[in-house]
Order: structure tokens, then sequence, then C-alpha cells
């Protein structure tokens, strides 16, 4: 299991900010979480990052009973 946080817009189409996810890896995860088809088109958009354990991961990650997963909007400002 691992504590997955959304934030921004992905918080807002998921309708929940943090929430407990079983799943081994991240592509656990991102299985659990596409039952949710807005969410899933959200989370595979451009730009999206993801942190494991507060670093930022490209591509796949295992994960441990105390992982903590985060996904991020893109950014915009100046």
């Amino acid at each position: 299991m691992a504590r997955v946080l959304l934030f921004g817009r992905l918080a807002d189409i998921a309708g929940w900010r943090e929430r407990v996810v079983d799943g081994a890896s991240l592509a656990d995860i991102r299985t659990a979480l596409s039952a949710d088809p807005d969410l899933a088109e959200a989370l595979s958009g451009k730009g999206v990052q993801v942190a494991v354990d507060k670093a930022i991961v490209r591509g796949e990650a295992a994960l441990t009973a105390t992982s903590e997963v985060a996904f991020m909007p893109p950014m915009s400002g100046g």
C-alpha cells in the first residue's frame, strides 16, 4: 500500500487529495487510479510529474509499505 497524493487540478478531477492505494509498484498505483477514466486521462497528460518519497521519478519505481506517491500537474507562472 502507498499513500497517494494528488495536487492541483488532479485532485479536483478525482474529488480527493489523499488516499491509501494498494500496489507494490508505480504501475500498480496507476492501474488502480485508472478505474476513474477522467483521472487516468489527466495523469497521462503532458507535464504531469510523479514523486516517490519526495524524489521525482521517471518511468517505473518499486514501492514499500510506507511509500508516498505524489502526482503533480504542470506548473505555470513566471
